[in-house]
């Protein structure tokens, strides 16, 4: 059961009317590209690019997408973007992602991943095309007690930074629409839990990947802030897969809707300085990392996540231990220092995650 290989994605989502939040990010950047590459007739509704450089520009992601500037706290314009483009499934994964920036402007935190959260869900509410939809939380949105079993969907969300409790917000939101205006299934609606992510094109600040490729980009040694910090590190093309495959399922059949932790298995919930040890192997040039003794505002320490669920109902499970997704982001950075052409690159990162080898643009698009 599920959507493994690419082909299974493609009859799902080929000619189908997608609207993407936040496709402008990282992560959005590289939903809309696998979108593409399935035929999916995909609108993306963000703010410019988070970064520069960014990989929407890097790669033109823009270019094969009906691309519109906006900002989900609007939520006047949002409705004006479903009603122009009828979606059939919605994947929202517009937010304002950084812990550290959450505890410098709060205000707009919870602007952006409550309210947001709230009109988007108003937008698929007063639009009877959209048949599914699948909000993009965090594994942060649960009360962490620094246990050490992974957290399960049924425990309690209560996140501790303006980040992390803004997105446990959005999914009680979530909660109470699904609940109080799509009981009766005309739309179905899932959130998924992912954990920290890793892969090329992510050029954002406060991130280790980002911060390390910078660093020895710039002949310097790498600096990091909390080495001993556990967290489910996973390629960005793992959660990316498990969404589509939540929405194009639960559009099937509405039992599949629910809460979903998406993350990688406990042998790859690796700490942060062995997470940069990987990424000094993979790089080579005998680049190396010393702690930085920083004062900082509250993170967790130790976080996982049990995705024994999501593993049961689907049959899922990661493609990539954490080695690999660390080489793999590697390869795509050293591709793009290189000046290489950054959408073929993703192309075949893509195809070969879902194990389809061959020239995407010869053999599976339009």
């Amino acid at each position: 059961m599920g959507y493994g290989k690419f082909e299974q994605l493609k009859k799902a989502y080929q000619g189908k009317r997608v609207l993407l939040t936040g496709h402008t990010g990282f992560k959005g950047s590289w939903m809309c590209r696998i979108l593409t590459l399935t035929g999916a007739k995909v609108t993306g509704y963000a703010l410019k690019p988070p970064t520069c450089p960014s990989l929407f520009d890097t790669a033109d992601i823009g270019a094969a997408v009906q691309s519109v500037e906006g900002d989900v706290r609007d939520l006047q314009k949002l409705m004006e973007v479903f009603r122009q483009a009828e979606p059939e499934m919605v994947f929202h994964l517009a937010a304002q992602p950084i812990v550290r920036e959450s505890y410098e402007n709060p205000v707009y935190t919870y602007e952006t991943n409550v309210m947001g959260t709230v009109n988007l869900l108003e937008c698929a509410r007063q639009t009877s095309s959209v048949k599914s939809l699948v909000n993009i939380t965090t594994d942060k949105v649960y009360e962490n007690r620094e246990w050490e079993y992974g957290y399960r969907e049924c425990d309690p969300l209560d996140g501790y930074d303006p980040y992390s409790n803004s997105k446990s917000c959005s999914e009680l939101v979530t909660h109470s629409y699904a609940k109080s205006f799509f009981a009766d299934g005309h739309c179905r609606i899932s959130t998924a839990r992912a954990g920290n992510v890793i892969g090329g094109g992510d050029f954002a600040r406060d991130r280790i990947i980002p911060d390390c490729i910078r660093a020895v980009s710039a002949g310097k040694t790498i600096q990091v802030r909390n080495p001993y910090s556990i967290r489910p590190y996973q390629h960005v093309l793992e959660p990316l897969g498990a969404y589509l495959m939540i929405g194009a399922m639960q559009l099937e059949d509405k039992r599949f809707c629910g809460y979903y932790n998406v993350g990688p298995d406990d042998e790859d919930c690796v700490t942060t300085g062995e997470l940069t040890d990987l990424f000094c192997r993979a790089w080579g040039n005998n680049v190396s990392w010393e702690s930085q003794a920083e004062e900082g505002p509250h993170e967790a320490n130790f976080l996982k996540l049990d995705c024994s669920k999501l593993k049961t109902t689907f049959g899922w499970k990661p493609r990539y231990h954490v080695q690999e997704a660390v080489e793999k982001t590697v390869e795509w950075a050293k591709a793009y220092l290189a000046g290489e052409e950054m959408t073929e690159v993703m192309d075949r990162q893509i195809l070969e995650f879902f194990n389809l080898p061959g020239k995407p643009q010869e053999r599976y698009l339009k």
